[in-house]
């Protein structure tokens, strides 16, 4: 045996330690050439991030069936890596700018893109430091940097491709906004949240007529860009408008009145504002109409300088402006409270603005067919299923996804202009010559969404789009792990990416979780201030006992809490491992082996243990094989805690007692199989702890984490056995459970009779119920006529006979239970008293009003039970 374990668990004396050895001795990269391959490739977190739960959940559900799949001699690859994340890295290094007095166009381009590169120097590894800290085992070697050279190239060669096939293409559309990123922003980077606002009921005036048109519109300050009313062809109440002018308000341009399928009849007026610059839906109605686009606001979205009474403002100031003037020019009808769906930003939060603008977009059709049908063919499922729905979803109403960002930090678009003739081109060169005139080209000063380059990462990561040993051994990979809130934002583009560009799905699973809540159920958020970190529950309870707290329970797809006590119950956990664990070594003889003993020759509590191990073995293969990690995590805690520290270590105490017998090296030899063996089923969930106990116990190998993982053994199944001795555990359940409900201590023995059918099963077992149901004494019997005086304990293979004289003075315990009674009636009566008194419940705080009203609720149940106690007593 290598070391011997501390008296009390401390987590920090040996996790570091572990790490760095399992690290430095290579167990992280693959070592199994010729096996079946397992890949996982990381979600990269931003160069930005400092771990938080999501990560902590993310990684430790990666690293153990990572863990358990190396064990069972896959050869497993996991890629770790970071995101360059243009946005938010781009945000801090403008912030810590701005704070010098400085900005991007003041240093410009080059300087400032040397600046972003010192920052991820400085910080970008930071997180990868972190994530060691929760026992990755990832194979850093091969990290990855979604602007590394190699990853680079892959982009440059998709752009270019994609291109070439006419599937990426620049034009004048409507786009996501941010107003406060200055930058353009997918579709899938838009979230939505109710916001109460109002609906403005406003009336246009008809051109060279009285009449007016009625309309409503949640956003008046885009009214400066209308320039059309539309109306449905089939509304007949507005037939005689259509093709005719109206005025606009507060400007005085004559707009026409449009016919489009897109208005609802049954909706508001029937009339709706087209704004083609500003929304969506009218930019579409307005290609239809072929009418004229205004941009109405600047980049930073406030109202331009073509419209001075509110050139300047912000645009909910202008709104504010423009509705007190449309009142008092006798355009505004009325104001309606109305709840809506607004998009934000989801990196600032700020409220998008719909907005024309000149951008480049990838043709999303035809590349989301073959992802679309991966998934439905189910070469590709998602676990749990229900996700594929969103996904299809999705995938079936995708629009064209826009790529470019008004940014300096990421991957520069590769598209050259001529500023001499016009012309265009797209090239993985630096540098760039116009075909056509000679001329020195401009390259296109935007950079592409990250997600471009993030969509590339499962077959870029392994050297895609060079031939690489890497890409054929571990693509496409096994498993992606991920949270339910990027299925849109990362898992679609990497499934259509990787069908385009390999010909291959990039994984065959999705594993997908929910999100770490607190314990009231929020999301952890800054504003909140309920994040909880990582490192700190580290430091407090060690990392094992985050990993469990993180899976206990946990099923996929499903969010999940944590709080203070769930992380103290689960180092608590680790505590019971750790001193049985104690316990068995300082009970080992030194030349105990890992060696199994003959199993023919154990008894029963031997082989029932054996065969409850077994069994468990099967069933959490089976739960890691189907991603049901909690409910293996479940079943290994209630083994362990249960079936095997509180029962098997407490039937073997008086074999280890008797030294140098044959039946002590068997339970010495049981116990070290069984740990060892537990040890190992344990290890992905709370790789540390396993190490270091398994370390101690007698074993082959260098390490626990290169141990082969137990598998499930015929020869191991001892049904008969684990059957007797589930009924020898019932029935010393039911003496327990009868002396609790009479307060009878452990100190007070009890003969005991046994009156069975099943001697047999029974029959060598007063060991048992000597030390485990304070018996004096046991006998067992096939019947017995007289049980007068005795309390009687029924189970399903016996009753129990237990002499009432035996375990109590039944005068005393009549005086006891008579005085209880009496005490729990007299403050039945005084809280009573107390809430009859008018004053005191006017006056006193809830609180205390609401305590004495529990007090009765818990007392006048105290009392039913006292009753019946005495009643019962009574009856003996």
């Amino acid at each position: 045996m290598a070391r011997q374990l501390e008296k009390t668990y401390n987590p920090a004396e040996f996790e570091d330690r572990l790490y760095a050895e399992w690290s430095g001795k290579g167990y992280f990269k693959p070592a199994k050439p010729g096996a079946e391959a397992f890949t996982i490739v990381m979600p990269p977190p931003n160069i930005t991030g400092q771990l938080h739960m999501g990560h902590a959940l993310d990684n430790t559900l990666q690293d153990i069936l990572v863990r358990y799949k190396r064990m069972c001699g896959y050869n497993t690859l996991w890629v770790p890596g970071t995101d360059h994340a243009s946005i938010a890295t781009e945000a801090k290094i403008v912030e810590a700018m701005r704070k010098d007095g400085v900005t991007k166009e003041d240093i410009g381009r080059e300087a400032f893109l040397e600046r972003a590169w010192e920052w991820n120097r400085v910080y970008g590894g930071r997180i990868t430091e972190q994530l060691k800290k929760i026992g990755t085992s990832c194979d850093w070697s091969r990290q990855r940097f979604t602007l590394d050279e190699g990853c680079s190239k892959a982009v440059q060669d998709v752009f270019v491709n994609l291109y070439d096939k006419g599937l990426i293409y620049r034009g004048n559309r409507i786009i996501n906004w941010c107003p406060h990123c200055l930058t353009s922003i997918s579709d899938a980077e838009v979230e939505y949240e109710d916001q109460a606002g109002h609906f403005w009921h406003l009336r246009y005036p008809v051109k060279d007529s009285d009449e007016y048109i009625y309309l409503a519109t949640t956003r008046p300050e885009t009214l400066l860009g209308d320039t059309a009313v539309a109306v449905n062809p089939k509304d007949e109440r507005y037939a005689h408008l259509v093709g005719k002018m109206v005025i606009l308000p507060l400007v005085g341009r004559e707009i026409p009145v449009v016919a489009d399928d897109y208005v609802e009849m049954d909706f508001g007026t029937g009339v709706v504002k087209i704004t083609p610059a500003h929304d969506p839906n009218d930019f579409e109605v307005g290609l239809r109409h072929n009418l004229p686009v205004i941009n109405v606001m600047t980049p930073d979205a406030k109202i331009t300088e073509d419209y001075p009474a509110y050139a300047g403002m912000d645009r909910f100031e202008a709104r504010k402006a423009m509705v007190k003037d449309l009142e008092e020019q006798g355009y505004l009808v009325k104001i309606e409270d109305y709840s809506h769906n607004v998009g934000t930003c989801y990196r600032c939060g700020t409220t998008i603005e719909p907005r024309v603008s000149l951008q480049w977009f990838v043709k999303m059709e035809e590349l989301a067919k073959p992802a679309i049908d991966v998934v439905k063919s189910g070469e590709l499922r998602f676990v749990p299923d229900r996700f594929s729905k969103n996904y299809l979803h999705w995938m079936e109403n995708i629009r064209d996804w826009c790529i470019s960002r008004q940014l300096w930090w990421g991957h520069r678009i590769p598209a050259f202009y001529c500023d001499d003739c016009g012309e265009l081109v797209v090239s993985k060169e630096k540098e760039v010559v116009c075909p056509k005139c000679g001329k020195a080209m401009r390259q296109d000063p935007d950079t592409l969404d990250t997600w471009f380059s993030s969509a590339l990462w499962p077959f870029s990561t392994l050297g895609w789009p060079e031939e690489t040993e890497d890409l054929a051994t571990f693509y496409p990979t096994t498993t992606l792990v991920t949270g339910y809130d990027i299925i849109t934002f990362w898992v679609s583009r990497m499934i259509f990416s990787g069908l385009e560009h390999t010909g291959k799905k990039p994984f065959t699973d999705v594993y997908v979780h929910g999100l770490v809540r607190d314990a009231l159920g929020r999301k952890m958020s800054k504003s909140l201030g309920n994040g909880i970190d990582p490192l700190e529950i580290i430091k407090k309870y060690g990392c094992d006992a985050l990993r469990f707290t993180l899976v206990n329970g946990n099923s996929p797809g499903n969010d999940m809490r944590v709080s203070d006590e769930r992380f103290e119950a689960s180092r608590n956990f680790a505590n019971k491992i750790w001193n049985a664990a104690r316990f068995v070594l300082m009970n080992l003889d030194e030349d105990c082996t890992a060696e199994a003993p003959a199993f023919d020759r154990l008894p029963d509590e031997d082989k029932w243990i054996l065969s409850r191990f077994n069994a468990l073995t099967k069933e959490v293969r089976d739960n890691l094989d189907r991603y049901e990690l909690g409910i293996a995590l479940s079943k290994l805690y209630d083994f362990i805690w249960d079936i095997f520290c509180d029962w098997y270590i407490e039937l073997v105490k008086s074999r280890l007692n008797d030294k140098g017998t044959q039946s002590n090296k068997d339970a010495q030899s049981v116990l070290v199989y069984v740990l060892s063996g537990v040890m190992k089923l344990l290890h992905p969930f709370m790789p540390f702890i396993t190490e270091e106990i398994w370390q101690t116990l007698p074993h082959d190998g260098e390490s626990i984490m290169i141990a082969d993982y137990p598998a499930y053994t015929e020869s191991l199944n001892f049904p008969a056995e684990e059957a007797a001795m589930a009924k020898v555990i019932d029935a010393i359940r039911a003496v327990r459970n009868i002396r609790s409900e009479m307060n009878v201590p452990n100190s007070r023995k009890a003969h005991l009779f046994i009156v069975t059918s099943e001697g047999a099963t029974f029959a060598g077992k007063d060991a048992f119920f000597t030390r485990l149901a304070s018996a004096s004494g046991v006998e067992i019997v096939s019947e017995k006529a007289d049980d007068k005086g005795c309390v009687r304990v029924i189970t399903d293979a016996c009753e129990i006979l237990i002499p009432i004289a035996d375990m109590i003075d039944k005068e005393e315990e009549m005086a006891r239970l008579t005085k209880e009674l009496a005490n729990a009636e007299n403050e039945i009566m005084r809280a009573t008293k107390k809430l009859e008194n008018a004053d005191f419940v006017a006056k006193a705080p809830a609180k205390l009003v609401e305590g004495e009203r529990s007090k009765i609720e818990v007392f006048t149940a105290k009392c039913e039970k006292l009753r019946a106690a005495i009643e019962n007593l009574k009856s003996l």
